[in-house]
């Protein structure tokens, strides 16, 4: 319509309107100011002021004031009461912008999303409980791990009959002093499970002085490192179907430890091992792979086609969760 209005004094309203294909009769019709709607008279059956009044009254009464409307109509008409509709009580509600779950429920919390951040090692430990499968059916060990998120290197673990907090307190207290860890250094992250939100855990962490985190419910991604190494653990060739006894299952437990901490090259960490990263070795490896490369190029520069090549970089910060970017993306920084 603004475009007729602007080419209309020069060739008139037929022609602009022939020419963009709109009716005159749209044209003119839209020039008109629109009036405002008439106010919509009551019904003649609707509820009177003082009605309307009584019902919510009784909507907001102590027996109905979790119940539904249509819960609130058939109890009234099984005493031989009759207000009105269900559907009569649910307008008045909306006029009174009440329309919403009246039923007495459990309210669960909106739980925030940890974002946690490591620059180096021992900053950050993830841990977590997996089972393993015991000689019989129904018949567990349970495998504690943690894991620094920087280097990926497995700080502790061990194995036990049953998941206990008491039991996880030892090994975090023992792990702890291992890596002479200083009050207000570390951050310990797990998810929801009972012995990670034991109230006696969390009193050993805060004589330690170690900042407890935790997963949100059901979200499985806010543990990502822990949930990760169990499942590399898991797809090994050698991980049995069943163990045959816990003394089995800890003799896995220090080979795939040991070949997890210093001979696994792990791609989040520039093909380290995680002891190298761990223990600050992980510098003279990267010249080492550098000089390497140099001599190669300088031997066959053709066989190099983008150039001088250079090992992979170490990363400069491990995130749980990383800030999203103003467009809208994860930074990457792992």
């Amino acid at each position: 319509m603004t475009a007729i209005s602007q080419i209309a004094p020069d060739v008139g309203v037929t022609s602009a309107c022939s020419a963009l294909d709109i009716p005159r009769s749209t044209f003119y019709r839209a020039q008109q100011p629109k009036a405002d709607p008439a106010p919509r008279k009551a019904p003649p059956r609707a509820l009177s002021l003082v009605e309307q009044t009584k019902v919510l009254d009784v909507l907001h009464g102590e027996r109905f004031v979790d119940k539904s409307p249509a819960e609130a109509w058939a109890t009234l008409l099984d005493e031989g009461t009759y207000l009105c509709s269900p559907r009569t009580m649910y307008r008045i509600l909306d006029a009174h912008q009440e329309v919403r779950e009246r039923r007495n429920q459990l309210r669960h919390p909106n739980y925030k999303k940890p974002q946690l951040l490591a620059t180096a090692p021992n900053q950050v430990w993830s841990w977590d409980i997996t089972k393993l499968l015991g000689p019989a059916k129904w018949t567990y060990f349970y495998l504690y791990v943690i894991l620094d998120i920087f280097s990926r290197y497995t700080v502790g673990w061990m194995v036990a009959h049953r998941e206990s907090a008491a039991l996880a307190e030892k090994l975090i207290d023992a792990t702890c002093a291992k890596e002479a860890i200083e009050p207000g250094q570390l951050v310990i992250h797990a998810d929801r499970g009972p012995s990670m939100t034991s109230k006696t855990l969390a009193h050993l962490l805060a004589d330690l002085g170690v900042t407890k985190s935790h997963s949100r419910p059901y979200t499985s991604n806010d543990n990502p490192f822990s949930e990760s190494q169990f499942r590399t653990m898991k797809y090994r060739p050698e991980f049995p179907d069943r163990f045959g006894s816990i003394q089995d299952a800890r003799g896995f437990g220090n080979v795939f430890f040991h070949w997890c901490n210093f001979e696994h090259r792990h791609s989040g960490i520039g093909y380290h091992t995680p002891a190298n990263v761990h223990h600050g070795l992980a510098e003279n490896v990267t010249k080492t792979r550098q000089h390497a490369l140099q001599r190669a190029y300088a031997a066959n520069p053709e066989r190099f086609v983008k150039g001088q090549p250079i090992p992979p970089a170490l990363p400069s910060a491990v995130w749980i969760n990383p800030p999203k970017k103003q467009s809208g993306t994860q930074e990457d920084l792992q």
